[in-house]
């Protein structure tokens, strides 16, 4: 890009007029700049192939250069622990995803080996997430409604129904025209087509925005709105696991308003509550938080974590099988848990464009979890990441899962927070959490059969313990923020009484608003000069400034524009306490009675009761007590067309008054606009005479051109 300079002389006052070089950009054309980069992108050397390659998988970067004795121990013990959580996790949140345990651990496992791959960041743990299974959890509810199924139909813990194990008379066998699926199937294998063809689509949609750079798109997820969608979604998913803590059955909620109808519900049907589960439940929550707290008090201390959830789902499973549970007391457990791998499979390409539309929130809340994680690690570490390939990481890791009957999945924090704290150096430690589960997958699955349902919510409930304390920073965050704390406040029961997608575009849309209302009626102020200074305040927070004799400096704190130029107009006229419009209106009407006063010839006799004296003060115009009026630019970020319009009618509308406006503090952006607008006048020949670079220079040349009073304060 080449370069050439313009000189724009600025008078900043009486012996300071210097002039100042604006460099001319020259850029090269549109075309010309496209060949080049496709040139660029097109060419194929082996060098360039290596950098593909290697820029796709990060593995092969960083693997080589791994130091072993470094950082092996914290990787292993990191990796360890993990997989160790991964496991009742895993589980647990099956029922949320209302999909069979087996394929929350196929979930687990294959999407620690792919991020291992292809993601950048050393520390984050990609895997099955809670908000991600809830909402997989309820596209998969829906879909089953309309293919027939009855969501309320509790398979018996002895029957097997997973497709690969073949005949199993408790099934009712489903032809899915509906769907697209050519074959006879049961409930759950309908089910787990449905999220893996949302899986899927989740996935592709993640990739494109790599390949657009649509990343983006994840700014407008503020923290506000991701933590009230977090903490809402949150309550919907406590809700969900009454049922199961109390023991009790009752119809699955579906659309709008689900929280307010599930806890109907609940309290309807709260006399068929199962005493075993209640107890249990209560036995559980009370190791699980104590054992929470004490990790939380004693973190320093401890090294690694404390394994609770599993060490809990070990003895409730002893229990519940030699205490034999479900067949004495009609405890409802997690049943037959097959071993082995399902052969791998297409999604269900005929079902995709009837979940196609909730797949889109799915892939932003994944993608912007997986982002926002990312770099807050790389941050905390010193290293970098590159956002772009984290997004094709996600993307795979639902894309390449979903052919192996997996559901979606994306960065979760507390186990990322586990995994730093727990001595992680780079993703080997994925490794290792995947080699845990597939122990679990090949050999100690079945040993779950008897655990039962309670345990599984007890955990996810407990789980949840972080996002529920977010309702204790509420003052805090209204002190920080009123409209965040709004945004917040919105998000959380949006997302908690309508539901978590319409939760997350409403929080979405509200903290876009609040911006829009923002620019719209900003704030503004009449500006005060300090004592002896050549700086100029808010007269209205600040105290013992000094008015500028014959002279209104107004600040207007925001971008002029279309949607706001009506609020910078009123702001301007009843700040400086004169309307020009108005003004210059009365002035023509008083020049018009006074003529017809002479032509009639009255000069000398009294007119409606009024002398000549009288007559006289009487058609006087107002007189104003200021000559210029200095506009801070300082925070106009830009203009528009309509902001250029107005600028130049208010000048225009005050010289008729003889009031000069003059324009201070403006940014390059804004004095490009204004010159493409030819607000200077044609070739910019006013702008030494309408532009300054201070306040205090405008001052300075307006009391050089007799505009101002002498004697003002300097």
């Amino acid at each position: 890009m080449e370069s050439q300079t313009e000189t724009i002389k600025m008078d900043i006052g009486p012996s300071l007029s210097f002039p100042m070089e604006r460099k001319v950009h020259i850029q090269t054309s549109r075309r010309q700049l496209i060949k080049t980069k496709l040139r660029k992108s097109c060419s194929c050397t082996t060098k360039r192939l290596k950098n593909i390659v290697m820029d796709f998988f990060p593995v092969l970067r960083w693997l080589p250069k791994y130091h072993c004795r470094e950082y092996i121990w914290g990787d292993v013990m990191s990796g360890v622990v993990i997989g160790i959580i991964l496991v009742p996790q895993a589980i647990a949140y099956s029922l949320l995803a209302g999909l069979k345990p087996i394929y929350s651990l196929y979930t687990s496992f294959f999407a620690n080996i792919i991020y291992f791959l292809m993601g950048t960041s050393r520390h984050v743990s990609v895997g099955i997430f809670s908000l991600l299974s809830l909402m997989v959890g309820q596209v998969v509810d829906r879909e089953l409604l309309l293919a027939g199924f009855d969501l309320n139909d509790e398979e018996d813990a002895n029957s097997n129904s997973y497709k690969w194990n073949g005949n199993n008379s408790n099934v009712t066998a489903f032809n899915l025209t509906l769907g697209g699926l050519s074959t006879e199937c049961g409930k759950d294998c309908y089910a787990i087509g449905v999220a893996t063809a949302l899986t899927f689509l989740a996935g592709v949609y993640q990739v494109l925005m790599g390949v657009f750079h649509l990343g983006f798109v994840s700014m407008y997820l503020s923290e506000s709105v991701l933590d009230g969608f977090a903490t809402g979604a949150s309550l919907t998913i406590l809700t969900a696991q009454v049922k199961y803590l109390i023991g009790i059955k009752i119809p699955r909620s579906q659309g709008l308003g689900i929280f307010l109808t599930t806890w109907i519900n609940i309290f309807q049907n709260i006399s068929q509550a199962n005493v075993c589960d209640v107890i249990t439940s209560v036995v559980c929550i009370a190791v699980l938080v104590a054992a929470k707290e004490l990790g939380d008090r004693y973190k320093q201390k401890l090294k690694i974590p404390l394994p609770t959830e599993l060490v809990v789902i070990v003895v409730a499973t002893l229990v519940s099988h030699y205490g034999k549970l479900n067949e004495v007391y009609a405890s409802s457990v997690s049943g037959a848990i097959p071993t082995g791998f399902i052969p791998p499979q297409l999604p269900n390409f005929n079902m995709m464009h009837r979940v196609a539309l909730d797949a889109v929130p799915l892939a932003i809340v994944g993608f912007a979890f997986t982002i926002s994680l990312s770099e807050m690690f790389a941050k905390k570490y010193a290293y970098t990441v590159r956002a772009n390939q984290e997004m094709f990481a996600i993307g795979f890791c639902n894309i390449i899962p979903s052919f192996f009957h997996c559901f979606a999945t994306s960065a979760a924090l507390a186990k990322t927070l586990v995994k730093s704290s727990t001595g992680c150096q780079t993703q080997v430690s994925s490794v290792i959490s995947a080699a845990v589960v597939l122990l679990v997958l090949l050999f100690l699955a079945p040993l779950f059969y008897s655990l039962q349902k309670c345990v599984l919510a007890c955990i996810i409930i407990v789980s949840l313990r972080g996002a529920l304390r977010k309702f204790r920073d509420v003052p805090q965050r209204y002190h920080m923020n009123k409209v965040d704390a709004l945004v917040w406040c919105i998000t959380v029961f949006s997302s908690a009484l309508i539901s978590t997608e319409m939760g997350l575009l409403i929080g979405v849309l509200f903290s876009m608003l609040c911006i829009v209302v923002r620019t719209q009626r900003p704030r503004t102020a009449l500006l005060g000069q300090i004592q002896s200074t050549a700086f100029y305040e808010d007269d209205w927070e600040y105290e013992s400034l000094c008015p500028v004799p014959n002279a209104k400096i107004f600040r207007f704190e925001a971008p002029l524009y279309y949607a706001n130029k009506d609020f910078f107009l009123k702001s301007l006229y009843r700040m400086t306490g004169l309307d020009p419009t108005l003004e210059a209106a009365k002035r023509k009407k008083n020049e018009k009675k006074q003529k017809e006063h002479l032509k009639e010839g009255n000069k000398g006799t009294i007119v409606k009761g009024l002398d000549q004296v009288d007559t006289a003060l009487h058609l006087v115009p107002k007189q104003v007590d200021f000559q210029t009026i200095i506009i801070d630019c300082s925070s106009i970020t830009f203009l528009d067309t309509t902001g250029i319009i107005t600028l130049k009618e208010i000048v225009k509308d005050y010289n008729e008054l003889k009031i000069t406006v003059l324009l201070a503090c403006c940014n390059p952006s804004v004095i490009d606009s204004l010159k493409r607008g030819d607000y200077f006048g044609k070739d910019s020949k006013k702008m030494h005479e309408l532009l300054f670079y201070s306040i205090h220079g405008a001052v300075q040349f307006a009391r050089e051109r007799k505009f101002l009073a002498d004697g003002s304060a300097v």
